[in-house]
C-alpha cells in the first residue's frame, strides 16, 4: 500500500469525520456569504461543494491535509447536509425504499417491497428536530403545541407526517411515505402481478364509461397507485378535479386541476378542509371528480356529487369491499344529526358502481383481491353486491357478477358482456 493509499485509508476512518466536518463548516460559511438558500438552490450548493472538495483534494497532494477516499461521496454528503435532508437523504434517493420512519433518533426504519428494516442510521434529537424544520420549510406548513400533527409534501413529492414530542412519547415521530412510481397505468399493474389482464381491460372500460369506483384497502396496499392508474384511463376530453389532504395523485391528463387542504394560521383562521374542496370542485365545471382518502364527513358531499350524475373515483381504508360500503354508509353520519341511515344507505347503493379492494400478500406483493359490482339494490339496510373478479390463490379470476349501468358502456361503444366473457 502506498503512502497516499494509506493516508486515504486513515481518512475513511475516524479522521474522515473531521475532514467532512471541516468541509461542512466551510461550505456553510460560503453559502451564507453568497446569500444562497440551500433548499431552493441545491444545484448551486452542489457546485460550491464540488469546488471545495476539489480544492481540498488538490491540497492533499502537498500533504497539507488528509485526502478523502471518495470525493463524489463527500460532495453528496455535504449537499445532503445543507440542501437535502441529512442522514435520511440516501433513503430518499434510493428508489427501492418505499417509506422511512423515525420512532426515536436511534431507531430509523425503512420499508422495501412491503417489508420493514431497521437501519444502522443513528440520529440525535436535535438532528431530528432540525430535519423536521427543514422539511416543513419547503411546504409552508407548521408544527407547534397548538398543532402537534402535520401532513406535508416534500420537494420530491413524498408525503411527510410528523407527530410532535409530547404527543409522541419522548421524541418527535416522523414518517416519510415516498412516491415510488411503480405503475402509472393499469397494464403496468398487470406486469407487476397486481392485476390480471382481463380485469385491467374491464376497469379501463369502466372508467371510460363513467362508472363511480371506490378503491379500498389497508395502509400501503397501493390505493393511491390504483387511483392514478384508473385516472390515467379517463378520456382526455374530460375535465378532472381532484381533492386531497396532501398532493399525492399523479397521472397524465391534459385538463386536470388538483386541490389540497390547508391548515389554519396562527390565529386559527384560514383552514381549508377536504369537505370544502369537494364542494368547491363542483363549481369548477368538472366532468370527473377524484377524492383521495375519504376519512370523515366529506363522504356525504362526495355521495351527493356522485348521486347527481357526476362520475368519480375515491379511496378509503377498509378490510374488504363489503366493509368499504359499510364505511361509506357510516362516514356521512358524521356530517350532522339531520343525516340518517335511511337516506345514506340507498344513496350509497345508487351512487357507487364498483369497489376495487386491494391487499398486501405475505411476500409484500400489492394486489387486487376483489372487484365488486353494486347493482343498487338494498335489502334490510344491507347493500347487495355482485363479485365481478375475485382472487383465488395467486390469480384474479372472473366471477359471475355484472356491473350496473351497462347503458353507459354501450354509449361509449363498449360491449361489456362480451368484454367480461373474454378469456382472461
Amino acid at each position: 500500500m502506498s503512502v497516499l493509499e494509506s493516508g486515504r485509508a486513515v481518512a475513511t476512518s475516524g479522521v474522515a469525520d473531521d475532514v467532512v466536518r471541516d468541509l461542512d463548516e466551510r461550505l456553510r460559511a460560503a453559502v451564507r456569504s453568497a446569500g444562497v438558500d440551500p433548499q431552493s438552490a441545491p444545484d448551486v450548493v452542489r457546485r460550491m461543494a464540488e469546488q471545495l472538495v476539489a480544492e481540498h483534494d488538490a491540497r492533499s497532494l502537498t500533504g497539507a491535509v488528509l485526502p478523502v477516499a471518495d470525493p463524489a461521496g463527500v460532495v453528496g454528503e455535504l449537499v445532503a447536509r445543507l440542501a437535502g435532508f441529512g442522514p435520511l437523504q440516501r433513503y430518499l434517493d434510493d428508489d427501492t425504499v418505499e417509506e422511512i420512519w423515525v420512532n426515536d433518533p436511534s431507531r430509523v426504519f425503512i420499508a422495501r417491497d412491503g417489508r420493514h428494516e431497521l437501519t444502522n442510521t443513528v440520529l440525535t434529537a436535535a438532528e431530528v428536530d432540525d430535519l423536521v424544520e427543514r422539511m416543513l420549510k419547503t411546504s409552508g406548513r407548521r408544527l407547534d403545541m397548538s398543532r402537534p400533527f402535520v401532513d406535508a409534501l416534500l420537494p420530491g413529492g413524498h408525503r411527510l407526517h410528523v407527530v410532535l414530542s409530547g404527543i409522541s412519547r419522548n421524541f418527535t415521530a416522523v414518517n416519510i411515505r415516498k412516491f415510488v412510481v411503480k405503475a402509472a397505468r393499469l397494464d403496468e399493474l398487470v406486469e407487476l402481478g397486481s392485476l390480471s389482464a382481463h380485469a385491467a381491460r374491464f376497469l379501463a372500460a369502466s372508467v371510460r364509461a363513467g362508472l363511480n369506483i371506490i378503491v379500498a384497502g389497508s395502509t400501503q396496499a397501493g390505493k393511491t397507485t390504483m387511483l392514478n392508474c384508473l385516472a390515467a384511463a379517463i378520456p382526455g376530453t374530460e375535465r378532472v378535479i381532484s381533492a386531497e389532504e396532501v398532493f399525492e395523485l399523479r397521472f397524465p391528463h391534459p385538463d386536470w386541476v388538483a386541490l389540497q387542504t390547508r391548515h389554519g394560521g396562527l390565529e386559527g383562521t384560514g383552514e381549508v378542509v377536504l369537505r370544502d374542496l369537494v364542494k368547491e370542485s363542483l363549481r369548477m365545471r368538472p366532468n370527473r371528480i377524484i377524492v383521495g382518502e375519504v376519512r370523515a364527513e366529506e363522504c356525504l358531499d362526495l355521495l351527493l356529487a356522485l348521486n347527481s350524475g357526476l362520475p368519480g373515483l375515491a379511496s378509503l381504508h377498509a378490510n374488504s369491499a363489503r366493509e368499504a360500503l359499510v364505511k361509506m354508509c357510516t362516514l356521512p353520519l358524521l356530517a350532522g344529526e339531520n343525516v340518517g341511515s335511511q337516506f345514506v344507505v340507498p344513496t350509497v347503493a345508487a351512487s357507487v358502481d364498483l369497489v376495487v379492494h386491494l391487499g398486501v400478500e405475505p411476500d409484500g406483493l400489492r394486489c387486487v383481491r376483489e372487484i365488486v359490482a353494486v347493482p343498487g339494490r338494498v335489502e334490510g339496510d344491507v347493500i347487495e353486491t355482485e363479485p365481478v373478479f375475485v382472487r383465488e390463490g395467486h390469480e384474479l379470476r372472473r366471477a359471475g357478477g355484472v356491473p350496473p349501468r351497462t347503458d353507459r358502456y354501450a354509449a361509449r361503444g363498449i360491449d361489456v358482456h362480451a368484454l367480461l366473457a373474454e378469456d382472461g
